[in-house]
C-alpha cells in the first residue's frame, strides 16, 4: 500500500469531495482520482460509493479511514524516531567487557555522556574470549580487550594502558618494598578471580614456566570481593593497577610491581569496520579523539 495514496484517500474521505481534497493536498483532481483508484486496485475493494455525489464511503472505505489514520501516525512516528537516531537524540551503545575492563571504560563513557546525554550506554559483562566474536556478529557495538583478537574485520582503538601489580594491605611485610620477585609471590596466600580469562592464563603460564607454585587459597567472583579480602589480610592479589585506583589513593591497599611479570599492556576497544549505528559512530569518534590526545 502506497503511503502517499493513503494520505490522499484520507483527505478525500475527510472533505467528502475530490476537488476540495485536491486543493488541500496541492494536487490536480485527476491526480487525486488516480491515487484513489490505485489504492482500490491494491486493496481489491471500492472505497467510495460512486453512485452518490456526496463522497460516501463504502464499508471498506470506512474501515480504511479508521486504520489509515493509525498507519499514517505510525509512519510519522517512525520518521521522527529515525531523525532522532540520526541527530543522536535517541539510541544506545552496547559494550561487552569483563569486570576489570569496566574501569577503563568509565572515563570514556563519562566523556561521551557529556556530549550525548540522550544516548544510553549499556555495558554487559561478557567473558573476554567471547567479546570479539559477539562484536563481529553484531550483538555488541564495542568490546573492551587487553589483547589482540584473532577475529577478522575488526577495528581496534587504543584507549589506555595498564600493568599487573601485586596488591597487599599497608601492614604487609612487602608494603615498603619498591617491587617483589615472582618467588616472593609464591610464598604468599593468593586471592584470585574464579572467572577464567586469557590474562589469568598468561599469569599462570609464567609461574609454571618459572616452576613457581601459586598458593591460591581463595577464589572469588568479583574484583571488589578480592580487594576486600586483601584489605582484611586474607592474602595478596595480582590485579591490574586500574582496578584498585580508589583503594590505592586512600591508602587501603599498596600496589607493587612484580619483576618479570609486571609490564605495560595496551587496553583497546574493538568494533566492526562497517555497519555501525549512528550512536556507535559517535562513541567511536570520542574514543579516537582520546587516542590522539
Amino acid at each position: 500500500m502506497d503511503l502517499q495514496s493513503l494520505k490522499i484517500f484520507l483527505a478525500v474521505a475527510h472533505e467528502r469531495s475530490f476537488s476540495r481534497a485536491a486543493a488541500k493536498v496541492h494536487r490536480t483532481q485527476p491526480a487525486v482520482s488516480q491515487a484513489v483508484r490505485r489504492l482500490e486496485t491494491d486493496l481489491g475493494e471500492e472505497l467510495f460509493d460512486r453512485s452518490s455525489k456526496s463522497g460516501t464511503l463504502t464499508d471498506a472505505g470506512r474501515l480504511l479511514q479508521n486504520y489509515g489514520h493509525r498507519l499514517v501516525r505510525l509512519a510519522e512516528e517512525t520518521e521522527s524516531v529515525m531523525r532522532e537516531l540520526r541527530d543522536l537524540r535517541r539510541g544506545r551503545v552496547l559494550i561487552g567487557a569483563n569486570e576489570a575492563a569496566v574501569h577503563t571504560l568509565l572515563p570514556l563513557g563519562g566523556e561521551f555522556r557529556q556530549r550525548h546525554p540522550q544516548i544510553a550506554i549499556d555495558v554487559r559483562r561478557v567473558p573476554a574470549r567471547q567479546i570479539a566474536v559477539e562484536v563481529q556478529q553484531g550483538s555488541l557495538d564495542f568490546g573492551a580487550l587487553s589483547f589482540h583478537p584473532p577475529e577478522d574485520g575488526l577495528l581496534e582503538i587504543r584507549v589506555g594502558s595498564d600493568e599487573l601489580v601485586l596488591l597487599v594491605p599497608p601492614s604487609h611485610r612487602f608494603a615498603k618494598r619498591r617491587q617483589v620477585a615472582m618467588p616472593d609471590v609464591g610464598e604468599e596466600p593468593v586471592v584470585a578471580h574464579n572467572d577464567p580469562s586469557p590474562a589469568r592464563e598468561r599469569v599462570l603460564r609464567l609461574f609454571e614456566q618459572r616452576q613457581i607454585a601459586l598458593n591460591m587459597v581463595i577464589a572469588l567472583p568479583s574484583l571488589d570481593g578480592i580487594k576486600r579480602a586483601v584489605e582484611l589480610g586474607m592474602g595478596v592479589a595480582l590485579l591490574p593497577r586500574r582496578c584498585a585506583v580508589t583503594e590505592l589513593a586512600s591508602g587501603r591497599l599498596v600496589a607493587l610491581p612484580v619483576a618479570g611479570l609486571s609490564r605495560r599492556r595496551q587496553l583497546t576497544i574493538v568494533c566492526r569496520r562497517a555497519h555501525r549505528s549512528h550512536a556507535a559512530n559517535a562513541f567511536l569518534g570520542v574514543a579516537q579523539e582520546k587516542t590522539k590526545n
